[in-house]
């Protein structure tokens, strides 16, 4: 059975704090490693009143000084928002910190609005561009130190930190395929591109010293609970705030409600729908049934699972209840 992980945004719960969901973040990848999960990946978002990763470095040393052996990451760095010396610096700096134990995995988009990623003092549309020199020039820095080499980030030179592409579209995986880099597709909630996007990637890939063949990561949004019914309930909180993010109108994570009757819209609620496509909401049948089917569909190598869930007890509870997920499917496999 392939590999399950985590993907966190450190939710700021309505009536929570920053100081909180951090703390919860600490819980969730404590949890993590107890049942036996691979990966705990934190993203970079900025502006946004609902997530807490913003300074996502901070936060994974955060994760990573709770943890012995789980490995813990960026999923993503959003590169355009910073310089490749920087993220070389600090992701060596983790390295250190936590010898073996580090991923690096990088986005092309801001990950934010376009008004708060020009307050990050990045020429947006340059960086964004410039990605794929970005992503080469920050191997180099990780990278054994050359002797003509006139940049060296220390920390960072020939910390060797693995890094990742990650994407939603095509051009991600053109990029990683060609790179010989792992790539992650986010199909928590881009599920469009998803197949054809692995199949260029898959098509595309050259061996490097890195990688000798393709190797996948795929996303779900996953609510696991002892019913069904419990589930689809606790799911309401993650459409309600996608229902926000289609409004503009931002905020803090929202605990679930009895019915989204009266709450979005039928255009609302198609495109929550389509977003939500792949997500894996149920009881532990449900679940291990779905995530069988996808894994098969998209041949993945690795599974990486965001829980978008209200309640901190019962977000542990739908992580135990994947882990469980795991180890049934691994015995059946």
């Amino acid at each position: 059975m392939i590999p399950f992980s985590v993907l966190d945004l450190s939710p700021i719960t309505e009536g929570g704090s920053v100081a909180q969901s951090l703390e919860n973040s600490r819980r969730l990848a404590m949890a993590a490693e107890e049942n036996g999960y691979k990966r705990f990946w934190l993203a970079e978002h900025h502006g946004m009143k609902g997530i807490a990763s913003a300074a996502t470095s901070l936060v994974i040393s955060h994760v990573a000084s709770a943890t012995r052996s789980i490995r813990v990451g960026s999923g993503g760095i959003m590169l355009p928002n910073h310089s490749p010396l920087v993220i070389a610096e600090q992701f060596g700096t983790l390295a250190a910190l936590y010898p073996g134990r580090i991923d690096l995995g990088l986005g092309r988009a801001p990950g934010t609005d376009m008004r708060t990623a020009q307050a990050l003092r990045r020429n947006m549309e340059t960086s964004a561009n410039n990605f794929p020199n970005d992503v080469v020039e920050l191997q180099a820095l990780l990278g054994p130190v050359t002797e003509d080499q006139k940049i060296i980030a220390v920390p960072g030179a020939d910390s060797n930190v693995p890094i990742w592409l990650l994407g939603s579209s095509h051009f991600s995986a053109h990029l990683a395929g060609m790179l010989g880099l792992p790539f992650a597709f986010a199909s928590h909630f881009a599920p469009d591109m998803l197949l054809t996007a692995l199949e260029i990637y898959r098509e595309r890939f050259t061996p490097s010293p890195e990688l000798d063949k393709p190797h996948v990561m795929v996303g779900v949004m996953g609510v696991a609970a002892d019913t069904d019914e419990e589930a689809n309930y606790l799911f309401t909180s993650m459409q309600q705030s996608f229902v926000a993010l289609r409004r503009n109108a931002r905020g803090r994570f929202p605990p679930p409600v009895k019915s989204m009757e009266g709450l979005w819209s039928d255009d609302e609620k198609i495109f929550v729908d389509h977003a939500m496509s792949y997500a894996v909401v149920g009881g532990p049948e449900t679940i291990r049934s779905n995530i069988r089917a996808f894994i098969e569909q998209t041949d993945a190598d690795e599974l990486i699972i965001s829980m978008p869930i209200f309640d901190m007890e019962a977000r542990l509870h739908s992580l135990r209840l994947f882990g469980e997920a795991h180890r049934h499917l691994a015995v059946a496999a």
